[in-house]
């Protein structure tokens, strides 16, 4: 790795979301005897949940699924085997899948992080990752949105057994300065412009790297090396806003009006 590359991984660590849920991981191995070995991380789309996972991932050996839109208890049985890294058969059941797994969580231990766990709410897929837990006792962490919480009141023996919920916080500021080494990377973004990234991102860390990524942009265009709201401008921010639509017609007028001008004067 060369002098000026930059580890992702090192890169996103001091966010505060990395270190939360870091933080939960850790209280949930460390628990007492006899508490429940469950826990949620919740927070609205954007806030840098599933960044946190990866890293959380790698730091600590877990285990990482993140649940698909049309999976049941088969594929999300199966997702988790493959982390374990189990060889099934192709004519294997999801009964038969569901005690490899278990198997396999009792011997390694790793956490199971189970991202976009809002899609287990339906059928019986919360019960069957209950089930992997009362069968392995390993950590399991449900990662989701921020109704998550509520979402499992409807199942208590998995609600029951949560140690904690810790919410994801939307970003700040050092977390904007500490994206900027990764989506700005090479470019000195000024204070007030990364508060105005922030401001303007509505706190998503998501489009906090969009509007970095765009100001990155911007200096490769211009040759700069360091952008302020000078160069900024009153360009817009990504603020999760859909564009205003267009007005069609009045555009076709006002090209048609142009084009009759240049024709005059030509």
């Amino acid at each position: 790795m060369s002098s000026n590359s930059i580890n992702m991984d090192t890169s996103v660590a001091p966010l505060r979301n990395v270190s939360a849920l870091l933080g939960l991981v850790d209280r949930v191995l460390t628990r007492d005897d006899g508490l429940p070995g469950m826990a949620t991380f919740y927070g609205p789309s954007g806030w840098g949940k599933s960044s946190a996972a990866i890293y959380t991932q790698n730091e600590f050996g877990a285990l990482h699924v993140e649940v698909q839109p049309l999976w049941r208890s088969k594929q999300l049985l199966t997702g988790v085997a493959n982390q374990l890294g189990l060889m099934l058969r192709k004519s294997a059941s999801a009964a038969d899948i569901y005690e490899h797994v278990a198997e396999g969580l009792t011997r390694t231990q790793r956490p199971l992080l189970i991202d976009e766990a809002d899609r287990l709410i339906r059928d019986d897929m919360v019960e069957v990752v209950r089930g992997l837990y009362e069968a392995s006792n390993v950590p399991i962490i449900l990662i989701g949105e921020e109704d998550l919480p509520t979402k499992l009141q409807r199942w208590e023996r998995v609600h029951g057994r949560m140690l904690t919920w810790v919410a994801a916080e939307p970003a700040e500021l050092a977390d904007v300065m500490q994206l900027a080494r990764i989506y700005a990377r090479g470019i000195e973004v000024e204070e007030p412009l990364a508060v105005a990234v922030l401001a303007g991102s509505k706190r998503s860390l998501r489009r906090v790297s969009s509007n970095l990524s765009e100001i990155k942009q911007l200096a490769l265009t211009k040759g700069l090396q360091r952008v302020g709201l000078k160069e900024w401008g009153n360009r817009p921010f990504h603020n999760g806003d859909a564009p205003v639509p267009r007005q069609i017609e009045a555009m076709e007028r006002a090209r048609q009006q142009q084009a009759a001008l240049r024709a005059i004067r030509g």
